[in-house]
């Protein structure tokens, strides 16, 4: 179905016309002025009928409709301003180095001590099997200094986030109420005029009774083609009589006189 859209009427608002219309025809029977809906006129051909005539109904409410655009425009202008992070690529290095570096320094412990303890269970045991376990302890100290600084990073970036949060818009806001005013006046000043009257418009006029066809008989529309009877209705028609003519041969008179 095509809906005619007023000119002023832009893509993103026409599924709230839409909603406010369907709203109106659903609480209908609660109108004393829309008590014929579904009797005269069915809910589906009203709403077909005002979605062809947006461009007329939305003209009624086009000053609020005009406040609720340009309302919207600058909170979505505000909005859109934010703070620009100068050092995102620090960060990031910060984020990778806290993220890899208790894993990397764990691994390395798990190796150091337990080729130090391989070697340590030796006899003789190597020399060097002391400083790999020193050296597996000390990577294990940086693994866990680093899974302490990665849940404190954590802790802070989420109390940062919560403080930065947008708040969610409030109903009683600037925009919300402009669009209820919008859609207020939508219904009051162009949907429900809409269907009063076209409810209220006069059915097309009757035929006088000489045209109008007779009980009983559907009637035809356009043209209607010849009556037909078979031969037993009615009284029977004379069949035409044909006679042959009558031919005679030609009377041939002899000769007065004979050849010379």
């Amino acid at each position: 179905m095509h809906m005619n859209v007023a000119p002023h009427l832009l893509t993103e608002d026409r599924a709230e016309f839409e909603r406010v219309l369907d709203d109106a025809l659903r609480n209908a029977h609660e109108r004393p002025d829309l008590t014929e809906v579904g009797t005269r006129l069915t809910t589906a051909q009203l709403r077909s009928m005002a979605l062809n005539a947006t461009a007329l109904i939305t003209t009624a409410a086009a000053v609020e409709y005009d406040h609720f655009v340009k309302v919207r425009e600058q909170v979505r202008s505000t909005s859109g301003t934010g703070e620009v992070l100068s050092d995102t690529g620090g960060a990031g290095v910060v984020a990778i180095v806290t993220v890899l570096a208790p894993i990397l320094a764990g691994t390395a412990a798990v190796i150091l001590l337990l080729v130090g303890a391989v070697l340590k269970m030796l006899d003789p045991a190597p020399a060097f099997a002391d400083t790999l376990l020193t050296a597996g302890l000390l990577f294990g100290a940086v693994a866990a200094a680093g899974l302490l600084c990665a849940a404190a990073g954590l802790l802070v970036t989420a109390l940062r986030n919560s403080a930065t949060e947008v708040p969610a818009p409030d109903p009683d806001d600037e925009l919300s109420r402009a669009r209820q005013a919008w859609c207020r006046a939508l219904l009051d000043r162009g949907i429900l005029p809409f269907l009063r009257d076209a409810l209220a418009a006069p059915p097309p006029p009757s035929l006088p009774k000489q045209h109008q066809p007779p009980a009983g008989r559907i009637p035809k529309v356009g043209y209607s083609g010849p009556d037909f009877t078979s031969p037993n209705e009615g009284s029977p028609s004379p069949r035409p009589t044909f006679t042959s003519p009558d031919f005679t041969s030609p009377d041939y008179a002899p000769p007065e006189h004979g050849p010379e």
